[in-house]
């Protein structure tokens, strides 16, 4: 993940190793994108996006799943239940990246602002 994300000028990846931390990095640093594992140790990438969603400090940030639980069941719940795209593990890169750059594309016209990459 890190070798994709590096391919962006501009972004530096933050990483959790948690849900809950994940939560408290967002919070922190309030990224233009966040890339979300459904199944993390303690609360739940669903879960911890549903916070997220729920904080006016956060909830404009588009959120990308990521996860091995690669069912259309699986994409279709986590896409209802709010995330902004679904990449399946293992990661196709084209597909990764295209998630990647449409979420920045977002994130630079979200609410009519511009946001600053770190």
């Amino acid at each position: 993940m890190q070798q994709l994300v590096d391919q962006q000028p501009g972004l530096r990846l933050l990483t959790a190793l948690d849900g809950t931390l994940g939560v408290e990095l967002a919070r922190a640093h309030l990224p233009v994108v966040i890339l979300m594992d459904i199944n993390l140790p303690g609360i739940s990438g669903i879960d911890a996006m549903q916070i997220l969603r729920a904080d006016p400090l956060t909830a404009h940030i588009p959120i990308i799943a990521v996860s091995a639980s690669a069912s259309s069941a699986d994409i279709d719940a986590g896409l209802k239940a709010g995330f902004f795209s679904y990449v399946t593990k293992p990661i196709r890169i084209d597909r990764f990246m295209e998630s990647l750059n449409a979420a920045l594309a977002f994130s630079q016209t979200s609410a009519g602002r511009v946001t600053e990459r770190s």
